[in-house]
């Protein structure tokens, strides 16, 4: 086998090694959430409105900022509770584009301004993407 192939393989073990602990945290966290809010809590935040969801998903994605591939187990569960695709859709967005938790540390290093124009810019457009991604789905 050629050398590059072997590092390449080995690389990805330890990042899908690395990766574990967070999933399963997400896991746990998830059983909590079902064992612990009524099903009826998102029933009721999410009613059905084109931009109210994609609004209200995209301000839990920003508050509740995490990497791409535990966005999707978490999304997966909204899904199975009934959440609308368009709400999980700007919640995923959000969930990895805005970072309200890693604000100010963004803010030290990248600069106030850009942090904060980056982060209006990308909750506005999750909304916005959430809109064109599903309406294209319903389209198609």
């Amino acid at each position: 086998m050629n050398e590059r192939f072997k590092e390449s393989v080995v690389k990805s073990l330890r990042a899908m090694y690395r990766s574990l602990p967070i999933i399963f945290g997400v896991i746990i966290l998830i059983s909590l959430m079902n064992v612990l809010v009524p099903k009826t809590f998102f029933t009721t935040l999410f009613q059905g409105n084109l931009l109210f969801d994609s609004f209200i998903g995209s301000v839990l994605g920003s508050i509740l900022a995490g990497t791409p591939i535990t966005s999707y187990v978490i999304s997966g569960e909204l899904l199975k509770q009934g959440i609308s695709l368009i709400a999980v859709t700007a919640f995923i967005v959000s969930w990895v584009t805005v970072g309200i938790i890693q604000l100010p540390a963004e803010m030290m290093l990248l600069g106030k301004k850009f942090a904060i124009i980056r982060n209006v810019t990308a909750f506005i457009l999750s909304i916005i993407v959430a809109i064109v991604t599903v309406t294209i789905l319903s389209i198609l």
